[in-house]
């Protein structure tokens, strides 16, 4: 199968794990942050360390590519490009929202076959970055950024439930206020989540170019917002 070497920094949270043949065996979470350009550095290590002291041959490297935080998407990106270029490995992006829908599907909090998943990303005031997928994951609407009030998701509650999380949401709950609008709280992207997202790129062959690759920067979605709000 393969081994992966995980990388998440796009929130305030710092995380490094480290996957084989789809088990996690190794990981380390830092969330008194954001601490991530002193603390990264010492997580990766350690990872790196444990793999060569059990003699197992990383595959590649898997990033978290954003939206989220500038310094801290830069500084994991950073990171993860150093490792391949020296270990000579792939590079997998794995985009943030996706990442965050992962604990939900795997908690089973969610019964109704046809609810969709809204995953949110803080950004300021009412103000959030978010997309739209069913279960599976498919896309029901490409990320953007929403300035949230009751008519924002109007079009998919009236059809069904639409579960919300990450660390935008719960402001954004009384502005929604729909019987279909549901809140699932604590979700954050770890990097121990990252694994069936970057396996499957790993082996669908969806790998990045490590000289040219950059994250999706929040800043990146400015021009997709109202100009008043610019």
């Amino acid at each position: 199968m393969s081994c992966i070497l995980h990388i998440e920094t796009s929130t305030q949270v710092c995380s490094v794990a480290v996957s084989e043949d789809s088990q996690v065996i190794f990981q380390q979470e830092d969330h008194s942050g954001p601490n991530h350009a002193e603390r990264l550095g010492t997580m990766v290590d350690e990872a790196l360390s444990f793999t060569d002291n059990h003699a197992i041959p990383f595959d590649a490297v898997a990033v978290s590519c954003g939206p989220g935080s500038y310094t801290g998407l830069r500084i994991g990106v950073s990171m993860a490009k150093g490792i391949c270029y020296g270990r000579n490995l792939k590079l997998i992006a794995v985009p943030t929202l996706e990442l965050l829908c992962v604990p939900v599907l795997l908690r089973e909090v969610i019964k109704e076959e046809n609810a969709l998943l809204c995953p949110m990303i803080d950004a300021r005031r009412m103000e959030v970055y978010a997309g739209i997928y069913d279960r599976a994951l498919h896309e029901i609407r490409p990320i953007g950024a929403d300035v949230v009030d009751a008519e924002t998701y109007k079009e998919w509650l009236d059809e069904r439930p639409v579960y919300f999380f990450g660390n935008g949401a719960a402001k954004c709950m009384e502005a929604i206020n729909h019987p279909n609008a549901h809140l699932i709280e604590g979700i954050e992207p770890l990097a121990k989540w990252m694994q069936p997202l970057a396996e499957r790129r790993l082996i669908n062959e969806k790998t990045e170019d490590v000289a040219y690759f950059e994250p999706f920067y929040l800043k990146d979605y400015v021009a997709k917002m109202p100009k008043k709000l610019i």
